[in-house]
This record gives structure tokens, sequence and C-alpha cells, in this order.
């Protein structure tokens, strides 16, 4: 290997975003997390929600909380307006 060309590979203090702090090697000085092993749902079983600069709120916002029954009823309307379409066309065309 030629020397002096790799970065130094040192012992650093990861810290996550919970508080969770390990030491372990790497070729940056300081490491900092936003989620590690003690705050991920898959390793902690309970489910957590990041919203990452409000993007779930903008989804909210611009959606709604829809529930399976508006969404039936919203499905039945375009079906019915669909159809009254398809009347009117036919009708015009036999005209």
């Amino acid at each position: 290997m030629k020397a002096g060309i790799h970065p130094k590979y040192e012992a650093v203090a990861v810290r996550c975003a919970c508080g969770n702090t390990f030491t372990t090697r790497s070729t940056k000085s300081e490491l900092h997390l936003d989620i590690c092993n003690q705050c991920h749902p898959f390793f902690t079983g309970r489910q957590k929600l990041i919203d990452t600069e409000g993007r779930v709120d903008r989804f909210t916002k611009r959606f709604g909380a829809q529930s399976a029954a508006s969404i039936r009823e919203a499905a039945k309307a375009n079906k019915a307006a669909k159809a009254a379409k398809v009347s009117r066309k036919s009708a015009s065309a036999s005209a």
C-alpha cells in the first residue's frame, strides 16, 4: 500500500437523535444518526412516526384523512358520473 494516501481510521463516538451514544471506528471525526438500534421500530417493536420537514402534515392537507366509507362514496359518484356521460354521448350520437 502507498503511504500517505489513506484516510485516518480512528475511534469515534456516534450520537443518535434519541440520545443513545456508542463507540465505533470511522474515517470521519464524528457521526450523528437520526435512528439507531435503540429507537428503530424494527428493533423496538413499536411504531414511531418520524415527520421529516412536515411531509406527513402536507400529505394530510393535500389528500385529507379519508375513511373507507368516504372512498367508497367517491367511487360510486365517479361511476355514476361516467355512466351519465356515456348515456349523453350515446344519445347525441343517435340524434
